[in-house]
């Protein structure tokens, strides 16, 4: 396959159970599209059949890329899927697709002509949640506050799991990611920034899965270690472009 027009990345660890509705999805909208893409699949470190089923359907459908990521770690899974795709919009897709794919096409030119990052938003004016818990909803506000005062001011959502950049953005910023964890999204955003990149935030309706693997209290700890990584390495220079 000549490059594609859009890449759609997909972590996945240990996603047996609904990895096929997963690929469904995603297969049904891009049946769907006029311009070319493919859809990588990033496994790593499942204990289940995740990686077996993975290559099973890309074995079917060339569409499909699987990749086996070199170690655990959802940034590591993201970062490494981005930097190997070939599409000219790279966009990441949580593997609950909470967000229904017919939006993905709002990241996308036509609808985002001016954007060189597109991250779905939760808190926009215009969103919508879905049978969200009153508790995760508060705990998530907490942390973008966190988010917020430390790292990236005015951007109400950058945890939500759908993001798209141009192919030449993510090219130049995914290099410098040094989180693994469920922060790397915030560090990479926070490069973004200090280079000038416009990021815009896109209103969506979003359905929570009791299913999420989020552990509120433990991931929040970890997050909020990384939001003070991001500023030490900000402050040590390791975000500068490399001459």
């Amino acid at each position: 396959m000549e490059n594609p027009f859009l890449s759609i990345i997909i972590p996945v660890h240990n996603e047996e159970r609904r990895l096929p509705s997963t690929i469904e999805q995603a297969l049904q909208f891009l049946g769907r599209q006029s311009y070319s893409a493919e859809l990588i699949l990033v496994e790593n470190g499942s204990q289940d059949r995740t990686l077996e089923l993975a290559r099973t359907y890309a074995a079917r459908n060339p569409q499909i890329r699987v990749i086996q990521a070199r170690a655990r770690g959802k940034g590591l899974a993201v970062r490494q899927g981005i930097l190997e795709a070939r599409g000219e919009y790279r966009f990441m897709a949580d593997a609950d697709f909470s967000m229904p794919p017919q939006e993905i096409n709002r990241f996308l030119p036509p609808a985002s002509v001016d954007a060189d990052i597109a991250i779905a938003s939760r808190e926009a004016p215009g969103a919508i949640r879905y049978n969200e818990p009153a508790y995760r909803h508060f705990v998530g506000r907490i942390f973008n506050l966190l988010i917020r005062t430390l790292a990236l001011p005015g951007l109400n959502d950058t945890q939500c799991g759908f993001k798209c950049w141009r192919a030449e953005v993510a090219e130049d910023l995914f290099p410098y990611q040094t989180l693994t964890g469920w922060a790397f999204d915030v560090e990479i955003l926070f490069i973004a920034r200090q280079r000038g990149y416009r990021i815009v935030e896109l209103p969506i309706p979003w359905h929570y899965n009791s299913d999420s693997k989020v552990e509120v209290v433990r991931d929040s700890l970890e997050m909020a270690r990384d939001l003070l990584r991001i500023r030490w390495n900000s402050w040590r220079g390791r975000y500068r472009v490399q001459r």
